[in-house]
């Protein structure tokens, strides 16, 4: 039991190392991610599985509040409506799920943040190409690489087994959101 313990310590070590080698990547993305609600702009965010409670969780921190009184902003989890989600695989595919709902919410100047463990996610690449056709920025964060990495226009990468990249991804949302809350929209 111990072993195992000792064994997560280390490995957290590892991906917190990474973490903060990646600095410069999370402030670009938190920057992005003010200028585009000082702009009136708001924040789209998906994933699946695990990724998908991240997107609702960060989505949570942005229109709550993390740790400041402040005002609401603006972001939506793609990931929480059942009957849109539903409606949408069964009528098109799950392929189609995200890509659906930025056609009809999304505008020029959003944000779409991707989560994604493999960085392969078929629905999150559909949500990407239309984002990129109604001129949204994408972000996508990642466990891998995969096509996501290269079509978002910031990629942020942590290495890992899937539980120590979503533990990392949630170290990485309250970053970004404390920083931006600090930036005092």
């Amino acid at each position: 039991m111990e072993d195992v313990f000792n064994e997560i310590i280390e490995l957290h070590k590892k991906s917190l190392k990474e973490l903060e080698d990646k600095k410069d990547i999370v402030l670009k993305i938190a920057e992005i991610i003010h200028k585009a609600i000082k702009n009136g702009n708001k924040i789209l965010i998906c994933g699946n599985g695990g990724s998908a409670a991240d997107s609702q969780h960060f989505a949570a921190e942005l229109v709550g509040r993390f740790t400041r009184e402040r005002k609401a902003y603006p972001a939506i989890a793609l990931t929480t409506d059942t009957s849109i989600i539903t409606s949408i695989s069964n009528d098109y595919s799950f392929e189609k799920i995200f890509e659906r709902q930025i056609e009809a919410l999304g505008k020029n100047g959003d944000i779409l943040i991707g989560f994604s463990t493999s960085g392969k996610s078929k629905n999150i690449i559909s949500a990407f190409k239309k984002a990129k056709e109604n001129g949204i920025t994408t972000i996508a964060i990642l466990g891998s690489s995969g096509e996501l990495y290269n079509m978002a226009d910031i990629s942020f990468t942590v290495q890992g087994s899937t539980a120590r990249v979503q533990e990392i991804h949630s170290i990485v949302i309250h970053i970004i959101c404390e920083i931006v809350e600090s930036l005092q929209i």
